[in-house]
């Protein structure tokens, strides 16, 4: 009998839905999302506190290749990681503390920096996608409150149900016309 995996899928032209066990598998998900991305592309996070954005963007890191630890820009708004080698640099901003939508986010000068960069936006649902028609929207959700036959459908008994994510990813505009989302499950 094999175990389950960490994270499983149901995909359609411009949308998947994951399902995400564990930090790593989350981590996983983004090393995954890197392999898709290029400079210019714009990234929307969504999801409540602790749902796991942060830890989706380690591992977006990571899989683009950027130095420095990929911690939360809370406090200073946007952290530039610059590529190792000749890749985009990740730009992740966390929008929580900004109300002003895109006008208070034009103070970053986001739009110099999409044609080079991914951006990476937390927080950012109803703030940046004026930066561009073309976006992807990464939507989390915990597993709150999961009943019984959830809990018993997690891969190590010993994990809380509460680390169960439901991700949803969806390309916006042109540039994700067609893009096959299925490598990120």
């Amino acid at each position: 009998m094999s175990a389950q995996p960490d994270i499983t899928a149901a995909t359609t032209t411009t949308s998947t839905e994951l399902t995400v066990k564990t930090a790593d598998a989350m981590r996983e998900v983004g090393r995954r999302l890197a392999g898709l991305l290029r400079p210019g592309d714009l990234v929307l996070l969504t999801g409540e506190l602790g749902a796991g954005k942060t830890t989706l963007t380690r591992g977006l890191g990571e899989g683009l290749g950027v130095r420095g630890a990929v911690t939360s820009p809370t406090f200073v708004i946007a952290r530039v990681h610059p590529h190792l080698g000749g890749g985009p640099a990740l730009v992740h901003v966390d929008a929580y503390r900004l109300s002003g939508g895109l006008d208070e986010m034009e103070d970053l000068d986001l739009d110099v920096s999409l044609p080079e960069s991914v951006i990476v936006v937390e927080w950012g649902d109803g703030k940046v996608e004026e930066l561009s028609e073309d976006r992807l929207h990464v939507v989390i959700h915990r597993a709150v409150g999961a009943s019984a036959a959830d809990a018993a459908d997690v891969a190590h008994a010993s994990e809380d149900t509460d680390d169960v994510r439901s991700v949803r990813v969806t390309g916006v505009g042109a540039r994700w016309a067609g893009v096959d989302l299925s490598p990120l499950g």
